[in-house]
């Protein structure tokens, strides 16, 4: 029989007729992921080190962690005898901190923007994750189930003396009371314990089951775009203790300069850090250190310097800055304002004319993260925005503080990854060197800029709402598309490149002029979104490529 909107949760006032118990029909519904597992074998974990990727990546999500609920609903933890099966009293409050927690994912994923909710729970038994997916039923979400197992009793009371015993439930008990307490109430969960059963009574869930900590795997049913994605890192992530040094290069030619972009030999100071960085890999005494560079001058000499073996990755190369590389940010002022405006208010969605944004660096570095959590001990030597986006990863910051993280020169960033986070240790190796940091201007903090590009190539445009309804009719789906299309051009603006005949790529005729109160944009028409080749200087731009675009008033400010 169904369950009724009580069961899940809800009040009935609240409660709305929803689509069929197949499931949700939009490819893009929001998730609910719901850990399955016994007590210390890493859902916690799981939870908080898959989240920080998913928020990295751009995909907004939350944890639900019941166990935090019932801390608040329980003042006072005694023993483990509250979590007894037949302890019915403890059972009831068990089970509203769930439902409370329910409600709260329900208020994330259909009010607040989120996209997926992590339900970080025990779920042991088959009633109880019907509850949950019967809720995601009646709210049109996704389930994708993680199940994470470990029959390895070293493992098990590594992960309880690491994290557990420092729990809020034994901050009055010493380290053997405390173990012996999880151990108890781990025996109160097994005896009901149901594990996910794919070839049988699970077969139509999605899911993957973690067997010994990432030794083996089991996936059943991968819906979507997301769960491929999900199911990817759970395939890449590992537990064995290692070290990440993460740096830049030593300081260039264009840092001495104060020019974006480019690829510059070393400083004499930037070969100085050289010297001084292959001295300090000597002292770390580390086994099988694996070096990675960028494929620009500056890494690849900063890692000469070390004598050892190094790869190039391409994908570790500085954000590109388009048609800005290798101007200093007073000539980005002075040329293009409206662009040094734009950065200004956005930095990290901001996209240089046929260059990046931080957020297509992030996607660009996602191989990076992926080879990372594999590796065990790594020196990346790369640059201050890719650097950034990687502290930004490791740390869990936002994607508004990534573009701001201080990342100096000469300094090396030591990342040791513990139980739910990671320590950063910043060591300065006394070497000399400007600074390339620019702090977020007063203007930025003002809030969003009222105008924004579409993309690296097409003008100026008001922004999308940033809230839209789930479900649109086909009518309602045009006429908010249509709303969106950029609406600053005047009529007299053409729509094709000047001199072009409709439907033809060769010019003819005289170049358009700007009309009164227009600004110009230049569009080299040999640069392609495709294209990634890095300019060495802004080119003449003759009369014929000139497209004019309206005036933007008040776009400009100062800071970059």
């Amino acid at each position: 029989p169904a369950l009724s909107p009580c069961c899940v949760g809800i009040h009935p006032l609240d409660y709305e007729p929803h689509l069929p118990a197949c499931g949700p029909k939009l490819t893009n519904s929001p998730t609910v992921i719901v850990m399955v597992g016994l007590p210390a074998r890493g859902k916690t974990y799981i939870s908080k080190k898959l989240t920080r990727y998913l928020n990295w990546i751009g995909v907004p999500t939350k944890v639900f962690n019941v166990g935090e609920y019932r801390r608040e609903a329980v003042k006072q933890y005694s023993s483990y005898n509250f979590f007894r099966p037949d302890n019915e009293e403890a059972m009831k409050v068990r089970k509203q901190c769930a439902l409370a927690a329910l409600r709260d994912v329900k208020s994330y994923l259909a009010k607040e923007g989120g996209q997926i909710a992590v339900f970080d729970a025990t779920n042991t038994t088959r009633e109880r994750r019907h509850m949950i997916l019967h809720f995601a039923k009646e709210n049109d979400f996704k389930a994708f189930f993680i199940e994470s197992v470990c029959d390895d009793p070293t493992v098990v009371a590594s992960n309880i003396m690491e994290v557990k015993i420092s729990s809020p439930d034994y901050k009055d008990c010493n380290s053997a009371e405390a173990m012996d307490d999880f151990m108890k109430r781990i025996s109160c969960y097994e005896a009901s314990y149901q594990p996910l059963d794919p070839d049988k009574c699970d077969r139509d869930l999605s899911l993957i089951k973690v067997i010994d900590v990432g030794r083996r795997f089991l996936v059943n049913r991968v819906q979507d775009h997301i769960q491929s994605r999900i199911v990817y890192y759970l395939m890449n992530i590992h537990v064995q203790p290692r070290t990440i040094y993460l740096c830049r290069h030593g300081e260039n030619e264009h840092n001495l300069q104060g020019r974006i972009g480019g690829d510059s030999g070393l400083s004499s100071r930037g070969k100085k850090f050289a010297s001084a960085l292959s001295k300090f890999v000597e002292e770390q005494n580390l086994k099988d250190l694996r070096v990675w560079t960028s494929q620009l001058k500056s890494t690849i000499q900063t890692a000469e310097a070390l004598r050892l073996p190094y790869e190039q990755w391409k994908a570790l190369n500085e954000i590109d800055a388009g048609v800005c590389e290798e101007l200093t940010y007073e000539e980005i002022r002075d040329t293009y304002p409206e662009e040094y405006a734009l950065r200004e208010q956005d930095k990290y969605y901001y996209r240089y004319p046929t260059g990046e944004s931080y957020q297509d660096l992030v996607q660009r570095l996602e191989p990076v993260i992926m080879e990372l959590e594999r590796q065990e001990n790594v020196l990346v030597i790369c640059h201050q925005a890719v650097l950034r986006c990687l502290l930004a990863y490791f740390l869990d910051k936002s994607a508004e503080e990534m573009p701001y993280l201080k990342c100096p020169l000469h300094t090396v960033l030591k990342l040791t990854p513990v139980a739910y986070g990671c320590r950063v240790e910043s060591i300065y190796l006394n070497v000399e060197s400007v600074s390339t940091h620019r702090e977020r201007s007063e203007d930025a903090k003002k809030g969003p800029n009222p105008l924004m590009r579409r993309n690296s190539v097409t003008p100026l445009a008001s922004p999308e709402p940033t809230k839209k309804p789930r479900i649109n009719s086909f009518e309602e789906h045009v006429a908010s598309t249509s709303a969106a299309l950029p609406s600053c051009l005047p009529p007299e603006v053409p729509t094709q490149l000047p001199g072009q005949v409709s439907g033809s790529g060769r010019d003819s005729g005289p170049p358009v002029q700007p009309l009164e109160g227009q600004s110009i944009l230049w569009i080299p028409r040999e640069v392609t979104l495709a294209s990634r080749s890095r300019p060495r200087a802004a080119p003449s731009i003759p009369e014929s490529r000139l497209v004019p675009l309206p005036h933007l008033s008040g776009s400009a400010a100062s800071g970059c």
